[in-house]
């Protein structure tokens, strides 16, 4: 399926809401949610507009959007529309990416000051074209916000850089406050869901990002349920991501963005995913979030203190 964008001067992908055609199927009810529309909402949704910026929550029609924009927290995707990778469960387009914006950094920060967020999320696709991988970029967005919205926490949710050190050196020395890799799903599933990644090359990346940032950076990983994984392998996906020194955690159901893409093999009840929370509490990770509708992004502001008021 293809969508269509319009140009962002704003530094990112636009994507109208009508423009988005989810995989139509029934669910069971507990996917029900309330439509967005609160004023938190409605104003950041036109300051949104106005920017001509991409945020990942609209794209993907992220059924959290009400209630994380009513909380001051916002994911954003820089370094295009476009990856170099194909995974078997995303909607992002795969191809030949366009050049980069140099002035995107900039006018994220700017946008992030101006709509008043507390948490921002900045995520890409895979640039495995650029000689960097798209590290540097990270840099400047990260600098960027520092300097026009300093009371701000930044989250980045970035690529695995191929497994190389440098690049992510390059975005560890500037401190996030998260530094966030999902590994997606379990090692076996990765020929079919992950093409082009591997389980460890991605948890090593998450344990180098902690042995470089130390107490300043805080870790976190994803992954889904519904494409074919069994509870015990979760559990050791789980417990693979603790060895790694993974402090926060997220698991959330995969749903069908459309028919070319990987099927849900099962939708898991409410009361698996807190089975899930509760043995990944067992484990030691310091805050988890798990549950149906939990994106890797979802309460990302609130899981991060729960992680610092475990700490202190």
């Amino acid at each position: 399926m293809s969508t269509r964008s319009r140009s962002n001067p704003g530094g990112a992908r636009v994507l109208d809401m009508g423009e988005v055609r989810p995989y139509r199927e029934r669910k069971p009810p507990w996917f029900k949610v309330r439509a967005p529309g609160g004023a938190g909402f409605l104003e950041l949704r036109s300051l949104i507009e106005r920017s001509e910026l991409n945020t990942v929550c609209q794209e993907a029609a992220c059924p959290n959007i009400g209630e994380c924009w009513e909380r001051g927290t916002a994911t954003f995707m820089i370094l295009g529309d476009t990856c170099t990778r194909r995974c078997g469960f995303c909607n992002v387009r795969t191809g030949r990416p366009q050049e980069v914006d140099p002035l995107e950094p900039l006018r994220v920060a700017q946008s992030v000051k101006r709509m008043g967020l507390r948490h921002a999320v900045i995520t890409s696709v895979d640039r495995d074209d650029l000689p960097d991988l798209g590290s540097r970029h990270f840099v400047g967005v990260i600098r960027s916000i520092r300097r026009f919205a300093p009371g701000c926490k930044v989250e980045v949710l970035t690529p695995d850089f191929r497994g190389e050190e440098m690049p992510l050196a390059r975005v560890i020395v500037e401190r996030p406050d998260v530094f966030n890799h999902n590994v997606e799903t379990v090692p076996r599933l990765y020929p079919l869901a992950r093409r082009g990644s591997q389980f460890l090359r991605s948890c090593r990346v998450l344990r180098n990002a902690k042995e470089m940032g130390g107490d300043q950076v805080v870790t976190k990983s994803g992954l889904m349920t519904g494409l074919g994984e069994s509870r015990e392998e979760l559990l050791d996906a789980f417990g693979t991501l603790r060895q790694h020194g993974v402090q926060l955690l997220t698991v959330g159901q995969y749903l069908r963005p459309t028919r070319e893409h990987l099927p849900v093999s099962r939708y898991w009840h409410p009361d698996e995913f807190a089975d899930l929370e509760r043995e990944a509490y067992r484990m030691g990770f310091e805050s988890v979030a798990a549950g149906p509708l939990v994106r890797s992004s979802y309460h990302a502001e609130q899981t991060l203190a729960r992680a610092a008021g475990a700490a202190s």
